[in-house]
């Protein structure tokens, strides 16, 4: 992720934001005035988000009507739209017609991503409701699972990832997710 500062087309408000669409091959989100580029999820990861799909299909959240829904409009605020790479969103919160904001998220993380952005959109996305976010590095085969802002566990080789509480059943090991 980097700050959007090349061009002079660029939105300068929320709705500007919520009516612009970039052409330059890139996504973006809004964060309180700021406008931050990302690539967004690239074919190389195409493998690991239908593994993630595929075992989402097993889970009871499944069953009851939620999906795992890739790169979702979510405002954390009026001023904070992201767009986390995968979301959980129950049937309730599709048929709302209120905005949801997933409790578990997703983030594939790339040689591209600053650290920095990472950690701030973590925060956010606790302070807003999230209740499980998992941070996976491909390039370290390992991903980070966060229950909170403060309590994370690096998980690597024969270690399961869980979505719990969230998705008691949604749970795999980094070696199956990243081969």
């Amino acid at each position: 992720m980097t700050r959007a500062t090349e061009s002079t087309n660029l939105p300068r408000t929320l709705a500007e934001f919520m009516d612009w669409e970039s052409n330059d091959g890139f996504k973006y989100e809004w964060n309180d005035g700021e406008l931050i580029r990302f690539s967004g999820m690239k074919k190389k990861h195409l493998k690991l988000i239908k593994k993630l799909n595929r075992l989402f299909l097993t889970t009871q959240a499944h069953q009851n009507g939620g999906e795992l829904i890739c790169e979702q409009d979510v405002m954390l605020t009026g001023i904070q739209l992201r767009r986390p790479d995968m979301g959980y969103f129950s049937n309730e919160q599709i048929d709302s017609e209120e905005e949801a904001i997933p409790t578990f998220c997703i983030e594939v993380i790339s040689m591209h991503d600053q650290i920095n952005d990472v950690k701030k959109k973590i925060k956010e996305y606790f302070e807003h409701g999230v209740q499980v976010v998992w941070l996976i590095l491909p390039d370290e085969a390992m991903v980070e699972v966060y229950t909170s802002v403060k309590d994370v566990k690096i998980c690597m080789g024969e270690d399961f990832c869980s979505a719990s509480p969230v998705l008691e059943d949604f749970k795999i090991q980094v070696n199956d997710l990243l081969q």
